[in-house]
């Protein structure tokens, strides 16, 4: 069933950030936090540090009426810069790729900052900031089976 979540970025603290909010929303985190260091390595991707390779890949944790916070650490190695507007993103989780393609389409036109939605190793995904400044994700998880 297709989902909404709330994307926090991160510059290196979302480990500290998520353990707050876990204790705040007294909730546990819906699967292991990812590490950047679990990420296969990708052609053209810097070598990681050891302290990036530590680093938040992933996380997610449930929080009030069914919604999600999800984060990530941004890495200035790969060009990463935080600053307040590429922060929070509103993250979207429809049941099939052509409707993440669909909404991308529509959101992407006129917006800047946009990854077409494509096959990762996690799933289907791609990111744009829409032409009001909002940043959406699509995310299709691969299916578990």
């Amino acid at each position: 069933m297709a989902k909404t979540n709330i994307y926090l970025n991160f510059q290196g603290n979302a480990e500290e950030a998520f353990n707050v909010y876990k204790s705040v929303f007294q909730t546990e985190f819906s699967a292991p936090m990812m590490r950047m260091g679990d990420m296969p390595q990708q052609e053209g991707m810097p070598q990681l540090s050891e302290k990036e390779q530590k680093m938040i890949m992933h996380v997610a944790l449930p929080i009030l009426g069914g919604t999600q916070i999800m984060g990530t650490d941004m890495l200035e190695s790969m060009g990463h810069k935080l600053t307040i507007g590429n922060n929070t993103t509103i993250s979207l989780e429809p049941d099939t790729k052509e409707e993440a393609d669909r909404i991308y389409h529509v959101l992407s036109e006129g917006g800047s900052d946009c990854v077409a939605p494509h096959d990762e190793f996690w799933g289907y995904w791609g990111v744009c900031l829409d032409k009001f400044g909002i940043r959406w994700m699509f995310n299709v998880p691969n299916q578990q089976g």
